[in-house]
């Protein structure tokens, strides 16, 4: 998946501009961004709108394919944030397809966050570290990914290789 995307109309923003997108994210993802006396910008990415922290991309605001406005932190946001929820953890297996921005087979799962919904926007991580690979949306209930015998858990928007994870 090829993106032709680019970072346009870089911003600063207040906090209280953003502050719905912010307590979404913490409310979703049981985490606390802390984001007090950090220096905040907006900008769009082609459909999405970015949101950095101190300079580095941390949240995302993507719609789902029922055109509704959700909230996720990138890549480089869960690194941060390892403790979020709404994850699901992939073999070693997994990971070289991930990279190149594959889909999410149920094949290389082995652990889900049991509070996944299908068509939830999850983050997909590594089983031995857990650090982030890509984001997409669940294709079926956590609960039922790591048993699952045949299809896609996770129908990828954003993963290592990809041009916003490279952003400074």
């Amino acid at each position: 998946m090829v993106k032709d995307w680019s970072i346009r109309k870089r911003r600063p923003v207040r906090r209280k501009a953003i502050a719905p997108l912010l307590k979404e994210l913490e409310r979703v993802l049981g985490i606390d961004l802390n984001v007090d006396g950090a220096f905040l910008e907006q900008a769009e990415y082609g459909p999405w709108d970015l949101v950095f922290v101190d300079k580095t991309p941390k949240a995302v605001r993507i719609a789902n394919p029922e055109d509704e406005a959700i909230a996720a932190l990138t890549l480089r946001g869960l690194i941060d944030h390892p403790e979020a929820k709404r994850w699901v953890s992939v073999d070693h297996g997994a990971i070289s397809f991930l990279m190149n921005g594959a889909d999410c087979m149920v094949a290389g799962v082995s652990d889900a966050d049991p509070e996944v919904k299908e068509g939830d926007l999850v983050w997909v991580r590594d089983e031995t570290h857990h650090r982030p690979l890509a984001l997409g949306w669940a294709m079926m209930d956590g609960g039922l990914m790591p048993s699952a015998t045949s299809g896609k858990a996770v129908k990828t928007v954003h993963w290592v290789g990809d041009e916003l994870w490279d952003m400074e």
